[in-house]
C-alpha cells in the first residue's frame, strides 16, 4: 500500500464573508492569534507525515506563496539584531524535506475541479486534501493523521464527519451510512451535497478533511457541475462509491468553521486561551467584561 505522503489545499476561494478584509488578503492568511489559518493546516498536515504540500492557488493568493517562501531581507534583519527566538519561528515555518508545489486554478470552478487540478501531481497515489478554512483543534492527533492511519487499516478513502444541527444540512455534504466494527467508522452507503432538512439521509456533514484513493480524479473527470454550476467533489464522491468502499470518520477533536465570522471568532477565543504569553491577561480581561 502506498503511502500518504501528498496533501492538497484549495485555496482559490474569494472569501467574500469576510470582505473587506479579503479584498486584498487571502482568507486563508487571516491570522489566529499569531498564525494564519493555513499555517494550522500545513503543520496538522505535516505533523501526519506529509512531505508534499500542493496549494490550488488564484490569482489574488500571492501572499501564501511568500508566507512559505524564504524570506532572506526578514532573516537577515532577525539575526543582526540577535532576535534567535523570532529567527527561529520564520525559519520552521516549513521544514527541512517539505516541498511545496502551486498551482493556479484558473476559473473558480469548485472544489472538485481544484482538485482535479493537482492530479498531474498526485498521480496513482492516495493523498489529503485539507480545507484551512476548518480548524481542528485534537490537543493531541491532528485529525488528517488519524485519517490516515483509517485509509492505512482498511486501504480505502475516508472522509471526516461529524454530527451537524438538522436545520443545517443545507450547509453540508450528508451521508447515509451503516455501522461498523469501529464505532468511529462507518461505510458511506450514499452522498448529497446541502440537501434541505426534510431531504436529508441524516445529520452526518462533511468538514474539511479527506483521504482520497486516487480513484476520485476518473470521477471527477466524468462530474458534470452540479450545485452553484460548480464541479462538487460531493458529486465525484457519490460516484466513487459505486466503484470503492468509502468510509466516514468522526475524528476526535473540536472544530472550528473559520469560513463564518462566528467561528473564527470562537477559534481566535480559544487559542488565545491557550496561548502561553497572552492567556492569563486575555482571561482576566474576558472576565471584567462579561
Amino acid at each position: 500500500m502506498n503511502k500518504v505522503t501528498k496533501a492538497v489545499f484549495p485555496v482559490a476561494g474569494l472569501g467574500t464573508r469576510f470582505l473587506p478584509a479579503t479584498k486584498a488578503n487571502p482568507k486563508e492568511m487571516l491570522p489566529i492569534v499569531d498564525k494564519p489559518l493555513i499555517q494550522y493546516a500545513v503543520e496538522e498536515a505535516v505533523a501526519a507525515g506529509i512531505t508534499e504540500l500542493i496549494f490550488i492557488t488564484g490569482r489574488t493568493k500571492r501572499s501564501i506563496t511568500d508566507h512559505f517562501d524564504k524570506a532572506y531581507e526578514l532573516e537577515t534583519e532577525l539575526e543582526k539584531k540577535g532576535k534567535t527566538e523570532q529567527l527561529e519561528i520564520v525559519r520552521s515555518i516549513i521544514p527541512d524535506g517539505v516541498t511545496c508545489i502551486y498551482i493556479r486554478q484558473a476559473e473558480p470552478l469548485g472544489l472538485g475541479h481544484a482538485v482535479l487540478c493537482a492530479k498531474p501531481v498526485i498521480g496513482d497515489e492516495p493523498f489529503a486534501v485539507i480545507l484551512p478554512d476548518d480548524l481542528i483543534d485534537d490537543g493531541s492527533r491532528g485529525a488528517i493523521n488519524q485519517m490516515i492511519d483509517k485509509y492505512q487499516q482498511h486501504d480505502s478513502s475516508v472522509i471526516a464527519v461529524q454530527n451537524v444541527p438538522k436545520e443545517e444540512t443545507s450547509k453540508y455534504g450528508i451521508v447515509e451510512t451503516s455501522s461498523t466494527e469501529d464505532k468511529s467508522l462507518s461505510k458511506i452507503n450514499s452522498i448529497v451535497e446541502k440537501p434541505e432538512p426534510a431531504l436529508a439521509p441524516s445529520t452526518l456533514g462533511v468538514v474539511g478533511r479527506y483521504v482520497l484513493s486516487p480513484g476520485i480524479f476518473n470521477c471527477l473527470t466524468q462530474t458534470p457541475k452540479g450545485a452553484g454550476n460548480e464541479i462538487q467533489l460531493t458529486d465525484a464522491i457519490s460516484l466513487l462509491i459505486k466503484k470503492e468502499s468509502i468510509y466516514a470518520y468522526e475524528f476526535e477533536g473540536t472544530r472550528y468553521d473559520c469560513g463564518s465570522k462566528l467561528g473564527y471568532m470562537q477559534a481566535s477565543i480559544q487559542y488565545a486561551l491557550k496561548d502561553p504569553d497572552i492567556k492569563d491577561d486575555f482571561y482576566s480581561y474576558l472576565k471584567e467584561i462579561n
